[in-house]
């Protein structure tokens, strides 16, 4: 297996399951009800914030491996549209679903050389550092959702 296969192997894991750490966004999210999503705990971010600001991230970074240039801001990337039904939490679900698998097929086609290349700048390191922290930051967001999830249940909030 190429070295992009497995980055992006990587990557789906933890968006659709098979990595190590048995904990991936599609289980975790699949029995989150829209009300769940947008419950406020205490002062953290919701979970339908969470997983917008995940996906944010891999949609602009899609871009970029699509030839485009680096267009985001950090602060844009918590500002989802609303959520008032269960069939907006699912179209953000299947968003979130599609750009993953973009992301990973882009990643695939990428060269070992491509890899080392400057992502957009050098200022923002290589295209491997930059993929990698993404997988990094779904992970750290991942274990953020996990906790939600368990202070809803536990606290009966909904």
């Amino acid at each position: 297996m190429s070295f992009s296969k497995q980055i992006a192997k990587h990557f789906r894991e933890v968006h659709f399951g098979g990595n190590w750490t048995v904990s991936n966004l599609r289980d975790q999210l699949s029995d989150v009800t829209w009300e769940q999503a947008t419950t406020k705990v205490y002062s953290f971010n919701t979970i339908a914030t969470l997983v917008y600001h995940i996906n944010y991230y891999v949609f602009i970074a899609s871009k970029v491996l699509q030839g485009g240039a680096l267009v985001g801001k950090d602060e844009e990337s918590f500002n989802h549209p609303s959520i008032l039904s269960q069939q907006d939490w699912e179209n953000m679900l299947k968003k979130v679903w599609i750009d993953a698998e973009i992301f990973a097929n882009l990643i695939e086609q990428l060269t070992d050389e491509k890899l080392m290349d400057n992502f957009a700048e050098e200022k923002y390191g290589n295209y491997y550092r930059n993929i990698h922290g993404i997988i990094e930051h779904t992970h750290y967001h991942l274990g953020q959702i996990v906790l939600i999830k368990k202070i809803i249940h536990k606290e009966n909030i909904i």
